[in-house]
């Protein structure tokens, strides 16, 4: 969490008769860092050509364990809880580009081995239709 000094000046009389005083407000702003654990290993289990889906899944992981001591790791997923915004940030982002990745090339993977599963049974259809014509012609 960033902590946020600011400095407020209290009003009152003229500063010739009090001593001016100041106030620290601390404001505790809450930074929302996605993760993408769940999208990371719906690619691990369905969409892992390449292994990329696994790869993403390992970065979402690594988005909580970066910053903390290694006694501690694996026992937080959020980098967040240790200030480490930056952290999860740049690691959420590389999660994100290879879960695109993943399911791109996972789609555009899935899609050509149908079609090649297709147009291979179709191939094999005609060529042992053919076998069984010729077969039939002696």
């Amino acid at each position: 969490m960033h902590k946020e000094e600011h400095e407020v000046a209290v009003l009152g009389p003229p500063p010739s008769t009090i001593l001016p005083r100041s106030t620290v407000i601390n404001i505790h702003s809450e930074t929302s860092v996605p993760d993408h654990v769940v999208w990371s290993l719906f690619n691990t289990l369905f969409l892992n050509w390449c292994c990329l889906g696994f790869i993403a899944f390992a970065y979402s992981v690594k988005t909580g364990t970066q910053a903390l001591p290694e006694s501690e790791k694996g026992t937080h997923r959020d980098r967040k809880m240790v200030g480490d915004v930056t952290g999860a940030q740049a690691y959420a982002s590389t999660a994100k580009c290879l879960n695109i990745w993943a399911l791109i090339l996972g789609i555009l993977m899935t899609i050509g081995f149908i079609l090649l599963l297709v147009f291979g049974s179709v191939t094999v259809y005609h060529i042992m239709l053919q076998i069984i014509q010729e077969k039939r012609g002696y």
